[in-house]
């Protein structure tokens, strides 16, 4: 069998594709690839490796030869997968590679933030402690993540390894139920109580019609004023101007976003542009660039995946296969 993989750009330089290469007879890597280039480069291919390429109904009636589509990542949505299935194509997804990855970010950013951990280091290092009058030098201060209430929006493999880690820290772990729910199932609260008790808020939900702008004025007003919300899932869960909007007038305390509506996003943004109206950016917000699922480990694991998910097509097995 041919592979193709789009766009390995979107992983580390070093990464190791011998478990991909192990189920090819030919692998052709692009760093690279725009929406024109995408039915010549994969012309002759019976594996298509994307990550979020996106692979039309059009394009894949171009491909006679085409037999499977690896998703380099969870999310489905770019790959027309009614299309797939009529003509007779297997589209396969990775999972779970990422869950200690964006578990840990979440925790190193919190304790960046509670800890004020950066502020510290440069007191010293601007010789601050070494001036002072008594033994220490206490600056702003920090404060314990033991015993304030973590929400946990999206309660799958990373919404539980992120509760098991807050229970190491000794806080209070509210599990959300789906908004406008009927029934609250045991062991969670109702969507709208977690964001009125929790001290911290942070989504692990995937992105679906229903969780389309969850985050928005309504929800943010629901939040107490010195809340912290963190969104490493997908960007369109969280509406950017409402969330702008309760970020300049102190609506939350503060937010954390590894993920955008657009990716990369456009330059005037408004959460990279906006300002809290004397000029300066937010200082209430921090913006990393969708990089929480991508420890090296993580990456590795996932380019395993889907030399297991093309290894199980040869052998006519189903593995990962995202159906309709």
């Amino acid at each position: 069998m041919h592979g193709v993989f789009l766009d390995l750009k979107t992983f580390r330089e070093q990464v190791c594709l011998e478990k991909i290469e192990q189920q090819l007879d030919e692998l052709t890597c692009f760093d690279i690839t725009k929406a024109e280039q995408v039915v010549e480069r994969c012309q002759n291919m019976e594996v298509i490796i994307t990550n979020k390429v996106v692979i039309t109904a059009d394009i894949m009636r171009q491909l006679p030869k085409l037999k499977l589509i690896c998703i380099a990542a969870t999310g489905t949505n770019n790959v027309d997968l009614s299309a797939a299935k009529t003509v007779n194509v297997g589209v396969c997804n990775v999972s779970g590679y990422s869950t200690p990855s964006v578990s840990q970010y979440v925790f190193a950013q919190l304790l960046e933030y509670f800890n004020r951990t950066s502020q510290h280091n440069s007191n010293t290092a601007k010789g601050i402690w070494q001036q002072s009058p008594v033994f220490c030098h206490l600056g702003q201060g920090f404060s314990e993540l033991n015993g304030k209430t973590l929400g946990i929006v999206g309660y799958g493999n990373l919404g539980k390894a992120v509760a098991k880690i807050a229970n190491a820290f000794g806080m209070q772990v509210l599990i959300a139920e789906r908004p406008n729910a009927s029934q609250i199932r045991a062991g969670r609260e109702a969507f709208e109580t977690v964001l009125q008790r929790a001290d911290i808020v942070t989504l692990h939900c995937p992105q679906t019609p229903e969780t389309k702008n969850l985050i928005n004025q309504t929800s943010l007003s629901l939040m107490k004023p010195n809340s912290v919300l963190i969104n490493t899932s997908r960007g369109p869960v969280v509406n950017s101007k409402d969330l702008h909007y309760a970020l300049v007038h102190r609506v939350i305390g503060y937010a954390i976003l590894d993920v955008l509506e657009q990716e990369p996003p456009p330059k005037d943004h408004i959460l990279l542009t906006g300002t809290q109206g004397d000029g300066e950016p937010l200082s209430n917000l921090k913006l990393t660039a969708h990089i929480a699922w991508a420890s090296d480990q993580a990456q590795d694991r996932l380019i395993s995946l889907i030399g297991e998910n093309i290894q199980a097509y040869k052998r006519g097995q189903v593995l990962n296969r995202v159906e309709l």
